[in-house]
């Protein structure tokens, strides 16, 4: 297993174990299906360890989109 995943720092470092998954997630994405460069020297890690490490080192950070309120979302002719 990942050390880095052993201990909480960087789960606390992106607010949750959620978000930690889904920039992971994306990020991987990048990596495996839309061919994107590592930030990174690979030598000899696997992706996941790859994107680990680029968070560790600030190379990549969460870029959440503001949610959108039920307000906001309503069709007023529903109203």
């Amino acid at each position: 297993m990942i050390e880095a995943l052993r201990s909480d720092e960087i789960v606390h470092k992106l607010g949750g174990r959620f978000k930690l998954c889904a920039l992971i997630q994306r990020r991987m994405k990048e990596l495996v299906v839309d061919g994107a460069r590592p930030l990174i020297e690979r030598d000899g890690r696997t992706d996941l360890e790859l994107v680990i490490e680029e968070i560790l080192q600030d190379k990549i950070a969460p870029t959440w989109e503001p949610e959108e309120t039920v307000e906001d979302g309503l069709d007023e002719s529903v109203l």
